[in-house]
């Protein structure tokens, strides 16, 4: 069993930044896949980053590229996603996911939100105009 909490959301202006975190208990992310995906009333989960623990590779959606990163503290088993020129239409509730690797799949597997076993509550992130 895996524990997923995020942080770190809440209100800010057009053009501002935000960082949220993703911290795990019960075990290490050091042999996992670790996303964050997003989430509009009313619409399904959207995928927004993931990183592979080990060797630290790295994927971002279009609409996030550029202006939001993954950081990680290994001491801490945290990740972050540090976001900026933050935008109205990033509005959403922000969650973290983790899995153990599933083999013979390739990265794109890790696109989706059905890869992931294991979820955080959310986190809510509202940009003001």
């Amino acid at each position: 069993q895996v524990q997923v909490v995020e942080s770190g959301g809440g209100l800010v202006q057009a053009g501002g930044s935000l960082r949220l975190s993703c911290a795990a208990s019960g075990r290490t992310f050091s042999s996992y896949y670790v996303g964050w995906f997003r989430q509009y009333p009313g619409k399904e989960r959207e995928f927004v980053a993931y990183i592979r623990w080990n060797g630290g590779t790295t994927y971002y959606a279009d609409s996030v590229k550029g202006r939001f990163a993954l950081s990680r503290d290994n001491a801490k088993n945290t990740l972050y996603l540090q976001m900026y020129s933050l935008k109205v239409e990033d509005t959403a509730v922000y969650y973290c996911a983790a899995t153990a690797p599933v083999p013979f799949n390739s990265g794109s597997y890790y696109y989706t939100s059905q890869a992931y076993l294991y979820w955080g509550q959310g986190t809510q992130v509202t940009v003001s105009s």
